[in-house]
């Protein structure tokens, strides 16, 4: 194990795409998903405690806890959908069971639900199949399924019943019941025109369920009996008939949760309705609608609006509503305040803070300050403190930002957009450029240590400004692909980077030469990181090995078996390396590595790491990922003592502010102050109105008292007279009672008396019969041990002959065993001298055969050695045969080439034949010239007659050559 333990500290986020993402364990601690753990958050001291995922989970597909909440179930997809079940009131939260779908193929389970007494389990597979599950969880044991045939389902047990269940989904209504071993439809509904999306009990009758059209259907005994609308005002029922009628884009009603008085819905983007039960008869009213704000720091204000709530839940002691979004943000509003807002609309507040909703591209801290930079492809900036775990500063921006770096103070910023780069402040309430750059799409950017210089990615070139001059003054180019990863040594006279092509580059930082090299083509580098002394360069990349560098050689590779590294980060004392893995999770490696493959991995995030960095103090390990967490991990050591710093670090506590701010918020002071001096003497004034009024009530009240006291008293008078009448009255009674209770009391006592006498007669008369029966048990024992002794007597006497019998056998049984040795040592020397010689035959058989095996050994190898021979002349006339086969194939070129010409010849002599026959034909006068075409016509004969020759004895060659490539086939 390695030396340094990472422990998860804090996460910032929210892993969307979960079912029921958001639930209450207790008044004052959430339960919600983030990266591939499951987080207890104590809303009133805002820590956290985590519960791991397990290892290789792909997807978390749904949560659920139990009506008790004492057990939290989770639904995971790895290789085989699984519901994992922990005990939250244990302090570790520990696993206490794992169910799968048993012999059934299930992918995932897309919704799950307790019964009230926590006893029972139900889990909706996904499609194709559908199944609903119903497990008696504690013992693993599926007690029913059934097809459910629907997309996007949700179930739910009945309240007051364990058999009663409720699945819902798009054209789907159905309650079950479970009797006989089976799961058995009770109602039967026709839903094929609602897509219902939510529904929740209200009693053990009637169910509510929400529609992608902003409906609500009221349910009775599994019948449609009315329905409402989210939109509207005043608090009517309608009839079932009439939601054909609805207007089809409405508010999604995704999520409704009861309680007492009611129940709470989504009512489309950003809003949620708290309907109450009215007087009238299965009827309920919309009184509260709860917003989410407007969020000044978006870019648009409105977009935080247009928000979705997915889950929404209450307290256990109904305070508090919490709710969870599509975009990954946690609101939650007191229920007390909404009932005393005066107005229909009341706004929610973050749970904690605002999260990343997108990947999270860039990750930088600062020396001087507890602050943690992060940018993520949602157009957002984020300022975190790690100390405080809080966000400090966010703003949104109109463009995607790539990379992000923190100035060593602490209090200037830079991040890379897709046109540009901008240098930024960091104010007091606002994020705000100062200076822009042309470096487009900077993936990577990052200050030297001492902040005097920043250096920026553009593709495969890396620039190198001046953080005072705003100059640019070096552009280091090599690198032939993207570059991934940089780093600057400890006294900024170096830059280390690396990039997509393969290479690690170390360049001069003065000078911009590079100074050494190590390119390895086969694998794209996406993270490195420098040893403390800035002598070793550790590297991850897609080759799935952590490679060790020093002096541009590879001296070390690390195994990462079947997880690929992304990121990678080191300690400022040396003592571990962390890596950051293609699956999410975190491993801790000791320093120096070890020769076999030796690490700790943590489960961290839900997606691939993007960013890893370990605090100048030693003291906290961050990370993000492409699930848009933030999670702050505490280095300890085995033993769970922080890491010894090098140096105290003192925090800077000094902020910007501008100058037209400062006179803003100075001018909003002074006005502050004259406000608050004219409430003063609006509270003086109406105090005084108060105190004249209250002086006036007190007088009609001291006067009223003054009169009600002397009524009393006469009152009290009269009750006293009264009084000593009943005290005459009770003292004659009491006299009278006491003379009776003393006659009684006499007659009582003689009957005790006589009874006394009763029970010792009865005493006396039993002693007697005891008596009698002891002198009768005496006599009968005496008979019966005379009648046992004269048996045993009998039984002695049978011994004595038994012991001589047995005698007589053992010595028979003694001479039979001496003779039985006598035989059976002539046989086993009879057999023994066999077995011998049969040893010996099979010996010199033996050395027969090895001598045969020798020979046979010898004309195997001989034999070998000829089939190599044989391998070998085969080869080489293989590869004769390849060569005539070339000629083969270039002689029937030059024999089509040949009989080209032939045909061409043929044509001419035709062609010639022709005109000398025209020519005899027609003119006879050139009969003279006979002779002379009659010898150029030979002459050409004579010309065509070798190339006929040559024609055949190609074809002879031709004809060898294929009989001699036979043969060898």
């Amino acid at each position: 194990m390695a030396a340094v333990v990472a422990q998860s500290h804090h996460i910032f986020g929210l892993r969307t795409g979960v079912n029921n993402n958001l639930l209450f364990f207790d008044e004052h601690t959430v339960v919600f998903p983030c990266g591939n753990n499951c987080v207890r958050y104590d809303l009133d001291q805002a820590c956290q405690s985590f519960i791991p995922g397990t290892e290789r989970s792909q997807s978390m597909q749904a949560m659920a806890i139990s009506a008790n909440r004492r057990y939290l179930a989770v639904a995971e997809h790895k290789e085989k959908a699984t519901i994992t079940i922990y005990d939250l009131q244990h302090e570790q939260s520990r696993r206490r069971k794992v169910l799968t779908g048993g012999e059934l193929p299930v992918r995932e389970f897309v919704c799950m639900a307790f019964s009230p007494d926590s006893k029972y389990l139900i889990g909706q597979a996904g499609g194709p199949e559908w199944t609903l599950f119903y497990w008696v969880w504690e013992k693993h044991k599926i007690m029913a399924t059934v097809k459910t045939t629907s997309t996007g389902p949700s179930t739910s047990f009945c309240p007051q019943d364990n058999m009663q269940i409720c699945v819902s989904g798009n054209g789907l209504f159905k309650i079950f019941r479970y009797t006989e071993g089976a799961l058995k439809q009770t109602n039967s509904v026709k839903m094929e025109q609602h897509n219902i999306l939510s529904h929740a009990w209200m009693s053990k009758e009637r169910i509510i369920a929400g529609t992608e059209t902003g409906r609500l259907l009221v349910f009775e005994s599994g019948d449609q009996r009315g329905s409402l609308s989210v939109t509207s005002k005043p608090s009517t029922q309608e009839k079932s008939e009439d939601t054909s009628s609805s207007p089809a884009l409405l508010p999604r009603v995704t999520a409704i949760s009861p309680y007492s008085k009611g129940f709470a819905c989504s009512a489309g983007p950003g809003t949620v309705c708290l309907f109450e039960k009215t007087e009238e008869k299965d009827s309920y009213k919309k009184n509260r609608e709860i917003k989410i704000p407007p969020d000044p720091c978006f870019n648009d204000p409105t977009q935080a609006e247009q928000q979705e709530i997915s889950t929404l839940c209450i307290s256990p002691s109904e305070e508090t509503l919490a709710a969870s979004t599509d975009r990954g943000q946690l609101y939650h509003i007191t229920l007390s305040s909404v009932e005393m807002s005066r107005f229909g609309r009341c706004q929610f507040e973050f749970l904690s803070h605002s999260f990343h909703s997108g990947i999270i591209t860039g990750l930088s801290i600062c020396m001087r300050k507890p602050l943690i930079a992060t940018c993520s492809l949602d157009h957002s900036v984020r300022i975190w403190n790690f100390e405080t775990n809080a966000l400090e500063l966010y703003k949104e921006f109109q463009e995607e930002s790539y990379s992000v770096a923190l100035h060593p103070s602490g209090l200037f910023i830079l991040v890379g957009f897709s046109d540009k780069i901008r240098l930024m402040n960091l104010l007091i309430d606002d994020i705000r450029a100062f200076k822009e750059f042309t470096v487009r799409g900077c993936r990577e950017c990052a200050f030297s240590h001492g902040g005097h210089m920043f250096a920026a990615v553009n593709g495969n070139v890396i620039h190198i400004y001046s953080t005072t001059t705003f100059e640019n003054v070096l552009n280091l180019k090599g690198h032939n692909g993207k570059v991934r990863s940089m780093a600057w040594s400890a006294d900024d006279s170096r830059l280390v980077s690396c990039g997509m092509d393969g290479a690690v580059y170390e360049w001069n930082a003065l000078s911009g030469k590079r100074e050494s090299e190590s390119v390895l083509k086969t694998c794209s580098y996406t993270g490195l990181t420098l040893s403390p002394d800035n002598k070793t360069i550790f590297a991850v990349g897609s080759d799935c090995t952590l490679k060790e560098i020093q002096d541009c050689q590879i001296l070390r590779e690390m195994a990462s078996d079947d997880a690929a590294y992304t990121t990678i980060a080191m300690t400022h004392s040396g003592r571990a390396l962390f890596t950051g893995t293609a699956f999410g999770t975190v491993r801790a490696i000791k320093y120096p590595l070890p020769l076999q493959k030796d690490w700790t991995e943590y489960q961290a995030h839900s997606a691939p790491i993007t960013k890893m960095v370990v605090t100048f103090d030693d003291q906290f390990l961050l990370t993000v990922s492409e699930d848009g967490c933030l999670l702050i991990w505490k280095i300890i050591d085995k033993e769970g003592r922080a890491l010894k710093r090098e140096k105290e670090m003192s925090y800077a506590e000094e902020i910007l502010i501008t100058k037209s701010d400062l006179e803003e918020k100075n001018q909003f002071m002074l006005e502050l102050k004259t406000r608050v001096d004219e409430l003063k003497m609006e509270n003086e004034y109406q105090l005084r109105l108060k105190d004249m009024n209250y002086n006036e009530k007190i007088r009609e009240l001291t006067e009223e008292f003054i009169q009600q006291i002397e009524s009393l008293k006469t009152e009290n008078q009269v009750l006293k007279t009264e009084k000593e009448k009943q005290a005459v009255t009770h003292k004659e009674d009491l006299t009278f009672a006491e003379s009776n209770n003393n006659q009684k009391l006499m007659l009582e006592y003689d009957k005790y008396h006589e009874l006394q006498l009763k029970s010792q007669q009865m005493q006396e008369s039993y002693e007697e019969k005891l008596q009698q029966l002891e002198d009768s048990k005496v006599h009968a024992l005496e008979k019966l041990t005379q009648f046992y002794e004269a048996k045993i007597q009998e039984k002695v006497s049978a011994l004595g002959q038994c012991q001589d019998e047995t005698r007589q056998q053992l010595r028979e049984f003694e001479e039979t065993i001496k003779l039985t040795e006598e035989d059976g040592d002539r046989e086993l020397q009879d057999i023994r001298i066999r077995y011998e010689n049969k040893l010996r035959k099979e010996k010199e058989t033996n050395i027969k055969h090895e001598d045969e095996i020798r020979v046979m050994k010898k004309k195997h190898d001989s034999l070998q050695r000829e089939l190599k021979n044989k391998d070998l002349e085969i080869d080489k006339l293989k590869l004769e045969q390849n060569k005539l086969e070339g000629i083969i194939k270039s002689l029937e070129k030059d024999i089509l080439v040949l009989k080209r010409e032939v045909q061409k010849r043929d044509v001419t002599i035709n062609d010639k034949e022709k005109n000398i026959y025209d020519l005899n034909s027609k003119n006879q006068e050139l009969e003279k010239f006979k002779f002379v075409l009659d010898y150029k016509i030979t002459e050409l004969k004579k010309q065509i007659e070798p190339r006929e020759n040559v024609i055949k004895e190609m074809k002879e060659q031709t004809q060898e050559v294929g009989f001699s490539v036979q043969r060898i086939a």
